[in-house]
Formats: structure tokens, C-alpha cells, sequence
């Protein structure tokens, strides 16, 4: 029957997971895969795997879900980014900071091809701060020795209006042409000009990455004949449709450790815990609220560059089941380097030659895997880097923490055997069932969600009436998504009182989200 099965996949740095479940969200089959260094094909074959593991026909399938590196490991490489031209309305107030000075040199050398700014922008009230200066915009555009391959427009506080890009965007459609993608900031992020114009440039730069994304996830399903719906996650936990993933590619950077968090959640049935996700690579420790990634309260980095942009909260350190172990003038030396998607080729446990920290779990009995005895290492070398570790997991969960009081942990990752029972200032140590493809999980049962963030006067209904309304364009937009319109419900409200203005007036960070329709 067609509809009856969904399935979620994510591509990790070490692994690739891949999860089928039922119409009611029970896990049916799993498979865990090495990430290979095509990664279109690895993704190709956990999608073949996780169909051949219970016998699905391909006709079964409704939904197909996909967390992804792609645009992450784009940004930190350096590859496969588009040139940028970046076009800044705030002249001339903005003219002491030019766009991408905090860019660290090899990245702004591969995305930009030319930066301007231009008089224009809106105070934070909604005034026009100075009239936009389209003749010099095209001017510039004009007279760029190579055509772009993207645009990237950014006005002071467009978020509270952004009448200026709409122009700019028109302008720059005629002069370079309308296949250049563009994108705008009033789209991306919240009212900070300069995270927010940073997140723009990387959305633009990285929607080269986006089509080799959807066509490589597209010629998968092909392969299989699967005629399913694509969905890609995001950076807060949920789904966008595969045409919003081609227009905003940046808001999937922070979906893999999004995906675990909220696996986590699932499989627990804990909405307000510690998730501490450890790869073959690297751990992320996040926290949940509300059954969600709790966001970022400051502009986080990607690749060197700080944004504004929806971002878990997460503390990632190098260190997995992977991480090779050392001795250098009799010091032990935990990575931060790993054998990676090579481990079970790599590691002594495998038969391989690399001392890795899931050998060192083997020997201390803390793990079982592997077919190859490690008797020759030595068990007191292997307990010093099991306690070194266990101190490592401690001090990234209090520095989690918001209270001094015991919370909950849970452990998921295929490198959470490495995690002890029990750990200081930790109540209960949770290993759910399926703890390994968690991330899989986490995007094979993501909701789809939608978010407003605006500045609204207090009027005659006071602050009771724009809060409603901005409940309402938060679970409207969600609805328009594909949400299902009775369980769409409000997940996360922000009130901020703008007491320098003349007016009362409000900002209201409103999150809406609900299961697929």
C-alpha cells in the first residue's frame, strides 16, 4: 500500500544511517554504512540497504527525510562555493565595517566577487533611514569585470521592513540576469546587520552545494524507483521542502546534530534533558527544550564566521570512537585526529594498525566490538584514557548546564559505548533502544516548523493582541508548509520590550511547528 513507510537517513563524517518506519513511527529496520568519499554514494546505498533490509517494495514509500554535512563540510573545506557579489543597503552609516572584514582570508577569497554598499535601509522603528540608491547599485553592477554566480542583499533592519532589498533584488535580476539566485537577508536572519548579512553571503554561496544536494538525494531515489517526497532537516529539529532547501541551504549547516537531539527525544520520551551525541569524529552536547535543540542566545560561527542564523546551542569537541590514541615522551595524546569512516578497516579491534579510543573501551570491558583481541595494549594506559575521557564528557555537560542540580543525559551516537553509567552532576545515564541511528530517527519523525520575528506596535488590544497575531503568522506559515493544520502548535515564544522607542512596542521571536500532513 502506497504511503505506508517513511524513511530517514543522515550522513555523518564517519557514518551514514539510514531508518524505515511505519505509518505509525515504529522503527522497522535500520542500517549503519561507512560515509564514503562520494557521498552521493553512500547515501545511494543506506537508502538501497534500509529497503533491502525488510523487503519493502519502493512503492511503500511516502516520505524520504535526509540530514546532511554537505553544506557543513562545503564551508570548512572550502569547496564547492559559489562567488558571491555582496550588496550592502546602509550607506552611510555602515561604512566603518565593510562587508566580510571579519572573514577569515581563504574563505572571503573563494566566495567574494565584489562587495559594495550602497545609501539606503529603514531605521528600527520602520523610517526610511536614507532614500536607496538604485542608480549606484547598478552602476556597480554594472561593472563587474566577471559575472557573479550569486547575489547576496543585505539592509539595516530589513527585518522590519525590507521594501529596499525587494528593490535591490529586482535591480540586480535585470542587470546580471534572472538565473542568478539571489538571496536576502530579511529571509535568513534576525535584526544584527552584520551575523545577518554573514549568513546571507553563505546561503548564497553555498546554493551551488544545494543543487548537488537535491540532485544527488533525487538520483538515489530514482535508482530505488521511489517516488516518495523529499524532505531535508534544519538546524532547529525540523523539515523544509526540497525547493526552500535550494533557496535557503544555510539553514540546514547544524541539521545533523538537530536530527540527534531530537531522536533522542523520541526515543526517550524526555523533553527536557542533556543529549550528548558521539560520533566516530567528534561529540556534540546539546540540551533539549521543550522536546526541541535549544537555539544559540549568541551569533554562532560556521566555518570562522559568525552568523545569526537558527543554530542548535552545542559545545562539539573532537572526540569519538575513531579519535586515534598516541604516546609521545611517554605522555598519552587523545586525537584530535580520527581514522574516521576507516575505523572498522583502522582500528586494532578491526584488525587494522591505529590505537583508537574504541580500542581502549574494548580493552577496559566498557565496550564489545571488533573481531581482533587487543591484549597488547596495556590496560593501565587504556584506563588513564578512559578517565581522561569520562573528564572530558563531565566538564562539556556542566558547561551545558543552565542550573547546578543533577538533569538527565542521554547517550546516542554510535560512539556513545565510549559514555560511563554514571557521571558527576548527572542524574540518570539514559541508553535508549536504537541509540545508535538516533540522528536517522531524529529525521525520519521531524515536524515542519515556520518562525516570525517582528517588531510590533502595542495598539488598542495591548500586548495580548499582537502576541495572538504573531501566535497566528507563526502557525499560518507552518500550515502553508505542510503542517497539519490541528496539531500545528506553538513550540517556542521570545518577548522582548523596546524601551527606547517612542511607541510601546514589542519583538516577538514565535515558533510554530506540526507533524507532516
Amino acid at each position: 500500500m502506497r504511503g505506508e513507510y517513511r524513511i530517514g537517513v543522515d550522513v555523518g563524517g564517519t557514518n551514514t544511517d539510514a531508518v524505515l518506519l511505519d505509518d505509525e513511527l515504529q522503527l522497522v529496520a535500520k542500517v549503519k554504512t561507512p560515509t564514503t568519499e562520494d557521498v552521493d554514494e553512500g547515501l545511494a546505498t543506506a537508502i538501497q540497504m534500509v529497503l533491502s533490509a525488510n523487503g519493502v517494495i519502493p512503492a511503500s514509500i511516502s516520505r524520504v527525510m535526509l540530514g546532511t554535512t554537505h553544506a557543513t563540510n562545503a564551508v570548512l573545506q572550502r569547496r564547492d562555493l559559489a562567488s558571491v557579489t555582496v550588496i550592502r543597503i546602509g550607506g552611510p552609516a555602515t561604512q566603518s565595517v565593510p562587508p566580510l572584514s571579519t572573514w577569515p582570508a581563504d574563505l572571503r577569497t573563494v566566495v567574494s566577487a565584489g562587495e559594495v554598499i550602497v545609501d539606503g535601509g529603514f531605521e528600527f522603528d520602520g523610517r526610511e533611514h536614507v532614500p536607496f540608491d538604485e542608480p549606484g547599485l547598478r552602476r556597480f553592477l554594472e561593472e563587474l569585470p566577471v559575472r557573479p554566480e550569486a547575489c547576496a542583499i543585505t539592509s539595516i533592519f530589513s527585518p522590519v521592513s525590507a521594501e529596499h532589498e525587494h528593490i535591490a533584488a529586482a535591480a540586480a535580476a535585470e542587470v546580471l540576469g534572472e538565473d542568478t539566485p539571489i538571496s536576502l537577508s530579511c529571509d535568513i536572519g534576525s535584526i544584527g546587520i552584520l551575523e545577518r548579512e554573514n549568513a546571507c553571503v553563505l546561503n548564497a554561496a553555498l546554493r551551488r552545494v544545494a543543487r548537488q544536494i537535491v540532485d544527488g538525494l533525487s538520483a538515489a531515489l530514482r535508482d530505488q524507483a521511489i517516488e516518495a517526497t523529499p524532505y531535508f532537516a534544519q538546524n532547529d529539529g525540523t523539515l523544509m521542502a526540497l525547493e526552500r532547501v535550494l533557496e535557503f541551504p544555510v539553514l540546514t549547516v547544524g541539521s545533523g546534530p538537530a536530527n540527534s537531539m531530537r531522536g533522542a527525544a523520541y526515543l526517550t520520551g524526555l523533553r527536557e534533558a542533556i543529549v550528548v551525541d558521539v560520533g566516530g569524529t567528534s561529540t556534540d552536547v546539546g540540551v533539549l527544550a521543550n522536546g526541541f535543540p535549544r537555539e544559540s542566545a549568541i551569533p554562532v560561527e560556521i566555518g570562522g564566521v559568525r552568523t545569526n542564523s537558527r543554530m542548535p546551542d552545542l559545545l562539539s569537541f573532537a572526540l569519538g570512537g575513531g579519535t586515534r590514541v598516541r604516546t609521545d615522551g611517554g605522555d598519552l595524546v587523545i586525537g584530535p585526529d580520527s581514522v574516521g569512516y576507516q575505523l572498522t578497516s583502522e582500528a586494532l579491534c578491526f584488525g587494522g594498525s591505529a590505537l583508537t579510543l574504541s580500542d581502549m573501551a574494548v580493552r577496559c570491558g566498557r565496550a564489545t566490538m571488533g573481531h581482533h583481541p587487543v591484549d597488547e595494549v596495556s590496560g593501565l594506559r587504556a584506563v588513564e584514557a578512559i578517565e581522561r575521557i569520562d573528564q572530558m564528557f563531565e566538564d562539556s555537560i556542566d558547561r551545558m548546564k543552565l542550573t547546578r542540580s543533577e538533569q538527565p543525559v542521554i547517550a546516542v551516537g554510535g560512539g556513545s559505548v565510549l559514555l560511563p553509567d554514571s557521571l558527576a552532576g548527572v542524574s540518570e545515564v539514559h541508553r535508549p533502544e536504537n541509540y545508535e541511528v538516533a540522528n536517522a530517527i531524529g529525521a525520519a519523525i521531524a515536524p515542519i516548523s515556520a518562525e516570525v520575528d517582528q517588531l510590533l506596535v502595542l495598539g488598542p488590544g495591548g500586548r495580548d493582541e499582537v502576541i495572538k497575531r504573531a501566535r497566528d503568522a507563526a502557525i499560518g506559515s507552518a500550515i502553508a508548509l505542510g503542517a497539519e493544520p490541528e496539531r500545528t502548535e506553538v513550540v517556542a515564544l521570545e518577548e522582548l520590550t523596546m524601551a527606547y522607542l517612542k511607541d510601546d512596542v514589542l519583538r516577538l521571536r514565535v515558533k510554530a511547528a506540526g507533524p507532516l500532513q
